[in-house]
């Protein structure tokens, strides 16, 4: 019970010397990393630079505390600070009190609604939308990012709130307008970090970069040539925040909020799993939905907007040595620290470098070799990956995530809605005739006598697909009257697949022959004996094995029939001939 409330307690016992060693290494190492990152995510939600930061020392504490995974890091991240400022831009301007407001409370709502699924046990749910969803929407999240930035690098006015196509004809109308200090200073940012990243990737080669860039700034003249600053931020701890909580505005956020919590938790818990299956850790998916809920909430009173895990810093943390979640608390606590100290130098900042370092990251977001791989591999996977990330581009991206989904279970319940019909039939050339699969190897067939093998479950969606192809087997064979079905593949039946089944036996019944069962596991055999089905399909249509169910189901053929077949695949034929040759 403890455990429930306080999951904590389960990690806490592996916290030792060693532990807090190695964990406060690895969170220093993501309080370095995390310090541009956070005024970078922060400047792509439209919120001053101070709140990516906060949202950093907040989250991360909260996520720890309430989450299951040893090595995930929560805070900003990008993909979630593009979708708050798609949200929140359509109802304010950014950088205004309104917008601020607006974000906090988005960030409760999403936060609400993690809550709810995480103590509703729905963290299964994740496992439902494909890979490619995220992939898509990452990609096209990464192209909305750098393409935000471009009135940063160039130095050309672009109006707020333009729509992807629209910024592009901006920029190409502009060409001639181009500040070529703020582009200078961007260019050297970028370079700079590319250069530190290649030669010392050990080192925080963002960090390093920006202060690169700062000093190319001063040297061009800073302002006087038209190069901005981020200003100064204020140096201290987050300070307390209240959400909007009036009807009127939160069903205004509700559905943006809904796309917000959906999108945090497919991040955090892929996220978590991927780190996962390097440390060999289970991740407890409904705990993790209930630590992102509360670290949103807990943060939107903490002047924080909505956070989720970070593959970066998951994946820095894990390779730094990182032993338990006190890695990431570090993390947090070393990044208050830092802020009180450094956040003057913030002056000398240009928005230029900034910019430079968002294009970078923007960049690592597009995941190039799993694009490739979805493409090669399935066509449906490439339809969801393609659909995604056009909507991302083009469309609200709370759409573009809601649209991907939507495909994805599409092309899921079609699947699972066409079940793999396969015929069977023994080998000769065997000893032991094991039933072999006619795609592979063309066999002659019993004319009277099919088997098959049902790959899937028999519920109401696959129960239309199935009973046709049961139907077209008798009409395109008029001889066949016996239909053995091989069950060990069948891992459910619902009420609709048990009437199925039975309407199949009386209607094969009818033909002069019957239906059979053979393998039913054991869960399925005892939903259809509770629900009185088998009474109806009767107890002497069902066999254990295949070897039992030729024997029997052989004695019921047509007699008349079998003296003229030449076929006489199984083992009762050849006794059949040899009866009749005495």
């Amino acid at each position: 019970m403890w455990h429930k409330f306080f999951p904590f307690l389960i990690w806490w016992p592996l916290v030792g010397r060693n532990s807090i060693k190695a964990d406060l290494l690895a969170g220093l190492t993501g309080a370095v990393i995390v310090l541009p990152q956070g005024v970078a995510f922060a400047m792509i939600a439209g919120l001053p630079p101070e709140y990516g930061l906060y949202t950093a020392m907040v989250t991360p504490i909260i996520a720890a505390l309430f989450g299951s995974s040893l090595h995930l890091i929560s805070g900003p991240t990008t993909a979630i600070s593009i979708v708050v400022f798609s949200a929140i831009s359509h109802h304010a301007e950014p950088g205004t009190a309104e917008f601020l407001n607006l974000a906090l409370t988005l960030t409760f709502l999403a936060g609400v609604y993690q809550l709810a699924f995480g103590l509703a046990r729905l963290g299964t749910l994740v496992n439902f939308v494909s890979h490619s969803v995220v992939v898509a929407f990452t990609a096209g999240a990464a192209i909305l990012i750098m393409t935000s930035q471009l009135k940063h690098i160039l130095g050309v006015y672009i109006p707020k709130g333009e729509s992807f196509l629209h910024t592009w004809v901006d920029v190409f109308n502009s060409i001639g307008l181009i500040n070529y200090y703020i582009l200078t200073v961007a260019l050297s940012t970028l370079i700079a970090a590319l250069l530190f990243k290649h030669f010392w990737p050990r080192l925080p080669y963002m960090l390093l970069a920006m202060i690169f860039g700062s000093l190319v700034s001063l040297i061009l003249g800073a302002e006087a040539n038209g190069i901005h600053l981020v200003g100064e931020m204020p140096a201290h701890l987050p300070p307390l925040s209240m959400p909007d909580f009036s009807i009127a505005t939160i069903r205004q956020l509700a559905p943006e909020a809904f796309a917000v919590a959906l999108l945090g938790l497919i991040e955090a818990v892929s996220i978590a799993r991927s780190v996962a299956t390097k440390s060999n850790q289970h991740i407890n998916s409904n705990q993790e939905f209930i630590g992102q809920g509360l670290s949103n909430m807990v943060g939107s009173f903490f002047s924080s907007y909505a956070g989720s895990g970070s593959f970066t810093r998951s994946g820095i943390n894990y390779q730094t040595g990182a032993k338990t979640p006190l890695s990431a608390i570090f993390a947090a606590i070393f990044l208050a620290l830092t802020v009180l100290f450094i956040a003057p130098l913030t002056a000398y900042l240009p928005i230029a470098a900034m910019g430079g370092i968002i294009l970078l990251v923007g960049y690592n977001l597009i995941d190039f070799h799993h694009i490739k791989s979805i493409i090669n591999a399935s066509r449906s996977e490439t339809s969801i990956l393609i659909v995604t990330f056009l909507a991302t581009l083009l469309l609200e991206l709370e759409f573009a995530i809601y649209a991907g989904i939507l495909l994805s279970l599409i092309f899921y319940l079609n699947r699972t809605a066409s079940p793999k019909i396969i015929t069977l039939a023994p080998d000769p050339e065997e000893k032991r005739r094991h039933f072999t699969n006619l795609e592979r190897q063309k066999l002659p067939e019993c004319p009277q006598l099919k088997v098959i093998r049902i790959d899937g479950s028999l519920f109401f969606g696959a129960v239309s697909y199935t009973s046709t192809k049961l139907h077209q087997m008798k009409a395109t064979d008029p001889t066949l009257t016996h239909l053995l079905i091989i069950t060990k593949a069948i891992n459910f039946i619902d009420v609709a697949g048990a009437e199925m089944l039975v309407q199949e036996a009386k209607y094969w019944k009818e033909q002069g022959g019957g239906l059979y069962l053979c393998g039913l596991k054991m869960e399925t055999d005892k939903f259809l004996r509770s629900g009185g089905y088998l009474d109806e399909i009767g107890e002497h249509n069902l066999f254990t094995a295949k070897k039992e169910a030729i024997a029997e189901i052989y004695k019921r053929l047509d007699y008349q029939f079998c003296q003229t077949c030449e076929r006489r695949i199984f083992r009762e034929c050849k006794q059949f001939s040899s009866d009749e040759t005495n």
